[in-house]
């Protein structure tokens, strides 16, 4: 009898590491990305987003709860933003957003962001006299 509850325990076990694997992927994570492009539509903007010191191009993907949010309604080329949210196939679900300085993003993103100010200064400001 002792074998077997044994088993039914390491069973249990097994189960709670799966179940905790899965809780653990849909956690969100803390990203900081930079919109690389003007923006054309407001739930899918693409950015350079780094996670974990990896920095991508990807789509930001937002919900209706954050489309609807006056920093997202309002962003433009060069915004740099503290996220949280999930990846998935499609790019990165926010579930959180901040706008930040560019100081405050990451070694690897504070680089693209400054040529990108540059350049948007250079290129965009000009065109709007």
């Amino acid at each position: 009898m002792k074998p077997c509850s044994m088993a039914l325990g390491a069973a249990f076990i097994g189960l709670g590491w799966i179940i905790g694997g899965n809780a653990h992927a849909e956690e969100d994570q803390l990203a900081y990305a930079v919109v690389s492009e003007v923006p054309k539509d407001k739930t899918r903007i693409s950015a350079k987003i780094a996670i974990d010191g990896t920095v991508t191009d990807t789509r930001l993907l937002a919900s209706e709860a954050i489309a609807n949010n006056l920093i997202w309604r309002k962003l433009e080329i060069c915004h740099a933003m503290r996220l949280e949210g999930q990846r998935s196939g499609d790019g990165f679900r926010v579930t959180s957003v901040r706008v930040v300085d560019g100081s405050m993003l990451p070694m690897a993103l504070q680089g693209f962001a400054g040529d990108c100010l540059l350049k948007k200064a250079l290129e965009v400001a000009p065109l709007v006299d």
